[in-house]
């Protein structure tokens, strides 16, 4: 009764998101043109997300609480999209059950049958969080993501330590990998039915930041075909390098939540670290992209991810409704080397995402695609103002190598004590002319090295859109929204 008491009120409440999201832009001033934000109320972890190339479609799951715009009792949402930039809202997908509410996972296409579950069919390997512990349990779809039947035989895998979440679920050789956060470490199983789950080691102790919890990992393997080539690195390599995501909270270079990463090596058992154990390397440089995620069976192999634009610090307060959150725009990874012969992940707008723009125009919208061409031998500064003096001003200073941005005025602050800040990314390649892209929304500005040295996402909270841009030391070309 208690199942179909929330079951009822889930449907009620994505009737009532529908209804929200057909009011204008009036009541909702900070609704998103071009990112993914729930009908209504609260979301957090992006979940699950895979490409079906039969129907063309990207599925993304998320951790959601259809009972209100704060974090709750958590269910998978579920959106469904043909382009990563317009999303289609269904019902949610998971539900909390006897074993628990329905946190973090991944979802894999199981194209021979290794599960028994059918060739092909999607299964979601997911954290289960109860009083009394997390545990792994699977569920599988097959009517290619729409609605999940629950594996009888779960849990899968019992915690042993309070923090036991966010299975990320990949294929190695002959069989399944499991990276699951634990505590302040990452651990690694192996299956080869998704059902029975064998450790294999450990990695974390003495490596990168420890100021918070370890969450939402992801192991990456990076051949010759996703090394990227900015113009300091001559780097070739014949072996791959191995990528750790891993989210990190409190513990991020400007407070709160962000997400670190280990490049190494991977031996079928074991990830070996080749930086320095206090070495930290940071996938954005902004206060706003957390818990980020690739699609499962991205096309043409690529590496698309996305991450929930938010930090934990302020999560909750946001000044948003009847919804709280959005995801970020999709980023494609690759690998560069950097000036001082570091593996550096790099960050750029997927293909998907720059089909964004438009026309050139001279005037600046409530959202659009900005480009920056700045001098290398100058610094730079740009300015997004609106009539009300509300600004965001971000620097490039060739000097000290950075690119910062400053939102202590960039509208409404108020919520929070930790909301108004000034966030600095290093360059890492020295070059004659950077080049310069962002991303202009309702709420939030993501800004991007063009060849992905480093990225930065904030969110912004104006009380009337940016219409004005400067720049002094450097050219500006403004487009069009496609929607």
């Amino acid at each position: 009764m208690k199942h179909q008491q929330l079951t009822l009120m889930a449907l009620l409440s994505i009737v009532l998101g529908f209804v929200a999201c057909s009011r204008s832009r009036v009541a909702e001033p900070y609704r998103s043109v071009y990112h993914h934000t729930p009908a209504a109320n609260w979301m957090n972890d992006p979940n699950g997300m895979f490409y079906d190339e039969t129907t063309q479609l990207w599925h993304l799951y998320y951790q959601h609480n259809p009972f209100g715009a704060t974090w709750g009792p958590m269910h998978w949402g579920h959106a469904t999209s043909a382009d990563l930039l317009h999303w289609q809202e269904h019902p949610i997908v998971l539900y909390p059950d006897s074993i628990g509410t329905i946190f973090s996972g991944s979802c894999i296409i199981d194209r021979e049958n290794t599960a028994g579950f059918g060739e092909n069919a999607i299964v979601a390997v997911y954290t289960q969080s109860e009083v009394c512990g997390q545990h792994q349990s699977i569920a599988y779809s097959t009517d290619g993501g729409y609605t999940f039947t629950k594996y009888e035989g779960n849990p899968v895998l019992k915690g042993d330590v309070p923090d036991f979440r966010d299975p990320k679920i990949s294929r190695d050789g002959d069989h399944w990998l499991m990276t699951l956060a634990c505590g302040q470490e990452i651990r690694f199983y192996a299956s080869e039915n998704l059902k029975d789950w064998t450790y294999l080691s450990s990695f974390g102790e003495g490596y990168g930041a420890h100021g918070g919890v370890w969450e939402c990992p992801e192991l990456l393997c990076f051949d010759n075909t996703k090394m990227s080539k900015p113009e300091a690195s001559e780097q070739e390599t014949a072996e791959p390098k191995w990528v750790l995501l891993v989210s990190i909270n409190p513990g991020g270079p400007f407070g709160g939540s962000a997400t670190q990463y280990f490049v190494g090596d991977w031996d079928g058992k074991t990830f070996t670290c080749i930086d320095a154990p206090d070495a930290q390397k940071w996938l954005d440089y902004g206060r706003d992209n957390y818990s980020t995620f690739t699609f499962h069976n991205a096309p043409d192999n690529r590496f698309v991810a996305m991450g929930w634009m938010s930090n934990w610090q302020y999560a909750q307060v946001l000044p948003t409704e009847p919804f709280r959150s959005q995801n970020t725009v999709a980023r494609d990874f690759s690998l560069f080397v950097d000036d001082e012969g570091q593996y550096r992940l790099a960050s750029v707008p997927s293909v998907e995402t720059q089909a964004l723009r438009g026309q050139v125009t001279e005037k600046l919208s409530d959202a659009a695609v900005v480009e920056l061409e700045l001098d290398g031998k100058q610094d730079a500064l740009i300015t997004l103002a609106n009539d009300k003096g509300e600004k965001v001003v971000m620097t490039l200073d060739v000097h000290r190598q950075t690119f910062s941005m400053d939102r202590t005025a960039s509208g409404d602050c108020s919520f929070s004590h930790d909301f108004a800040s000034h966030t600095v990314a290093p360059l890492f390649i020295k070059r004659d002319c950077y080049h310069v892209t962002l991303f202009i929304d309702h709420c939030s500005i993501e800004a991007f090295d063009k060849e992905g040295a480093w990225s930065m996402t904030n969110l912004v909270f104006p009380s009337q859109p940016y219409n004005h841009i400067s720049v002094e030391g450097g050219k500006v070309t403004i487009y069009d929204i496609k929607k």
